[in-house]
């Protein structure tokens, strides 16, 4: 784990990527070419998972808020594995719930809330 210039927690892997194709099939590839490519570093199915912009610490614990009847409800969670896009949730919340993304200082426990299209 690494702190970013921007002061945000990040996990970095060094990833080490050798071309297996003889020499004569990529030697050609010459100055500027571009490789893109999708790093797994971890992956289970069926996990519960939420978009990391619907956390927030509350005290020492990761929460969200979860969308109940209308109403926004503080809800602790316990955070597994996660990356810039979503986390994995281990305790706290079931699969289905919706959760508040991106909560401003004016949701608070117990205010109203509408869905938007997802």
């Amino acid at each position: 784990m690494k702190i970013s210039a921007l002061g945000v927690e990040e996990q970095r892997v060094w990833v080490v990527i050798a071309i297996d194709d003889p020499r004569e099939a990529w030697k050609a590839l010459g100055d500027g070419f571009r490789v893109e490519a999708r790093v797994v570093t971890w992956e289970q199915p069926d996990v519960v998972k939420v978009p990391t912009s619907s956390l927030f610490r509350h005290g020492e614990q990761w929460a969200v808020f979860v969308a109940e009847g209308g109403v926004a409800r503080l809800r602790e969670v316990s955070i597994g594995h996660r990356n810039g896009v979503s986390a994995e949730v281990l305790g706290g919340l079931r699969g289905g719930e919706h959760v508040v993304a991106h909560p401003s200082d004016q949701v608070t426990d117990g205010v109203r809330v509408a869905e938007r299209g997802r």
